[in-house]
């Protein structure tokens, strides 16, 4: 209701709005200098679909490297485990050749030493024990072992095993003169040193 110039109060009729009555409530606040919230962007949500790929990306790549450097370090770990495994094998088969060739040799020496005494005789029983003589060595060669026969070299105390020394006219002194019992070694190791006599 207004108050006309007569002082009547009168409904005002419905119409525009005058310059007297209050702005709508969007124009007071952008009048006041307040901004509206501004909506997202349409697509935020793809570039947060993009960096979630690429933080799973750069994790992808961290797990890469260091499953590559286990991956290698096991490589190494096995190959020095085969290394090892391979020089214990050939050490337990060169114990085990060794083992088998310090019987042999016993039994070699006693057949010589049974030859020596038969002399030139060529009965049966003779012939019999060259013959197992011979195969023992054979078996012996066969598997690596050999006999060292230093007869006229010089006296090595690593390779060899003095008994005693005598003077030789004519001969340098530390010479092998005689061999009372061959020594023998196998692939470059020494099994048994050589007993010898040494001039003087």
């Amino acid at each position: 209701m207004i108050q006309d110039d007569q002082g009547t109060n009168e409904p005002r009729p419905a119409g525009p709005v005058g310059a007297g009555d209050p702005p709508p409530p969007a124009v007071a606040k952008a009048s006041s200098g307040e901004v509206p919230p501004t909506p997202p962007p349409a697509g935020g949500e793809g570039d947060q679909v993009e960096l979630d790929l690429n933080a799973l990306l750069a994790d992808a790549e961290a797990k890469k490297s260091e499953y590559l450097e286990l991956a290698q370090r096991t490589q190494a770990d096995f190959e020095n485990y085969r290394k090892r495994m391979a020089a214990e094998v050939q050490a337990a088969s060169l114990r085990g050749k060794g083992q088998m060739a310090r019987e042999l040799i016993e039994a070699v020496d006693n057949l010589e030493r049974a030859l020596e005494s038969a002399g030139e005789s060529q009965d049966g029983l003779a012939g019999g024990v060259e013959m197992v003589l011979r195969g023992m060595r054979e078996a012996l060669t066969r598997n690596g072992i050999e006999a060292v026969d230093p007869k006229g070299e010089r006296f090595d105390p690593n390779l060899h095993e003095a008994l005693s020394t005598i003077p030789v006219e004519g001969t340098e002194s530390g010479l092998v003169v005689e061999v009372l019992q061959k020594g023998y070694g196998l692939d470059g190791h020494l099994i048994r040193p050589a007993r010898v006599v040494v001039s003087a």
